[in-house]
């Protein structure tokens, strides 16, 4: 018996059961649209993050003070002061691999202008942040060198600063706003960037010279970190290593000492988010994948109930000639096709929910042609897999006994 035939019975025999054969494919549907919707939502929010550190610089390298901390011991006050206005400078004069330094220092307070107040950051910086962090000043000027060596009271602030003191629309650039008493003017607006993947509003800040708060507003001369960001981003471990050697150098650390520094990059937070959210998207796509060996199970159930139920025609067409492997294969496709019909509409299903998801929740999606695909790969497989047992107990069947079946 040739194929086509094969498949017109197979057909057949589903059609006669539309109800029973629907109800069979359901818990295929559901778990082909699981992984497809889970697979969207993981890729989704790697993407996302992804490209919110490539707009943060992938290229940047944060240099904290401190070591590393070890069980949970906090580091004393003169451990956090090592970083100093030298280290800055040696590493501006004498790196290869580094494309622009900035100091920081930051305090949190109340800004105030008029009669409108608000909590935020001002975060002492050089221009060069600007690069580093991939800021543009949207109206006005940025602050100057000038104005670093003068430690001059002038800022650039972000947009959530702007919408908490200036509700009305008015221009903020020239007019004075007071951080804890001290005024400052406003030279700059910044561009707006929104939140990040974490939460945090990179619109709620003000920048200025790093002179002006540490003077002003710390009255420190140590620096609380050093931001830098590397020629390209495959330099960044190059970088890296002229920094480490710069400050351990500076520090008069011996070859045994361990450093008093830490050095992070954007490159290695953006591999240890990426790595968390392949773990949670198999994990998520593992979950949803069980439907699929329930479906299976389902499956196989049906196909039993099938072939008890035409024995006696199992046993008639084997008696005029059907073979065992004839028998095999129609039931296989009868399982084939269930299964692979129920990946299709879950494919729809799935394609359709994820979209759902990301104009409901505004999460962010991304759906891959290699999940569909990987979707067919395993409702072929899970129709072949758990179809296979019931079609062989079908082919093994006695044709006289099969006949005799009541």
């Amino acid at each position: 018996m040739n194929f086509t035939n094969l498949f017109k019975i197979a057909v057949r025999a589903l059609a006669n059961n539309k109800l029973r054969g629907f109800l069979t494919m359901l818990g295929i549907i559901i778990g082909v649209a699981s992984v497809i919707t889970m697979l969207a939502i993981g890729q989704g929010s790697k993407r996302s993050i992804q490209r919110e550190i490539s707009e943060m610089g992938s290229n940047m390298i944060m240099i904290q003070p401190g070591g590393e901390m070890r069980g949970g011991v906090r580091q004393s006050a003169e451990d956090m002061q090592t970083l100093t206005l030298s280290d800055y400078e040696d590493i501006v004069n004498e790196t290869r691999y580094v494309a622009a330094t900035s100091p920081s220092v930051n305090s949190s307070g109340q800004i105030i202008y008029g009669a409108n107040n608000a909590p935020t950051t001002v975060y002492g910086i050089s221009p060069d942040y600007m690069q580093i962090r991939q800021y543009k000043v949207a109206e006005g000027d940025m602050f100057t060198e000038r104005d670093i060596l003068t430690a001059a009271k002038v800022c650039v602030i972000g947009q959530t600063v702007v919408d908490n003191l200036f509700p009305g629309g008015e221009n903020p650039v020239g007019k004075v706003i007071r951080f804890q008493k001290l005024p400052f003017r406003v030279v700059g607006v910044l561009q707006s960037k929104g939140y990040n993947s974490m939460g945090m509003d990179q619109d709620d800040l003000i920048l200025a010279p790093y002179t002006t708060v540490q003077k002003k507003i710390l009255a420190i001369t140590h620096l609380q970190g050093i931001n830098c960001s590397a020629l390209e981003e495959k330099y960044t471990d190059q970088a890296i290593e002229e920094i480490s050697e710069i400050l351990r150098r500076n520090h008069k650390l011996n070859p045994t000492d361990e450093d008093d520094f830490t050095i992070r990059s954007q490159q290695e937070l953006s591999s240890m988010l990426t790595t968390t959210t392949d773990m949670m998207t198999v994990l998520l796509a593992a979950v949803a994948g069980i439907s699929l060996v329930v479906g299976g199970i389902g499956i196989m159930n049906i196909m039993y109930v099938s072939v008890t139920e035409r024995t006696r025609e199992i046993g008639l067409r084997m008696s005029i000639g059907a073979k065992g492997r004839d028998i095999l294969a129609q039931f296989l496709i009868e399982s084939v096709l269930i299964s692979v019909t129920g990946g299709l509409i879950g494919v729809v299903f799935g394609v359709g929910a994820s979209l759902a998801v990301n104009a409901i929740a505004h999460f962010p999606i991304f759906i891959q042609p290699w999940s569909v695909l990987l979707s067919f790969v395993v409702c072929t497989a899970t129709g072949i897999f758990f179809g296979w047992y019931p079609a062989k107990k079908a082919a093994q069947l006695d044709p006289i006994e099969a006949i005799r079946y009541e």
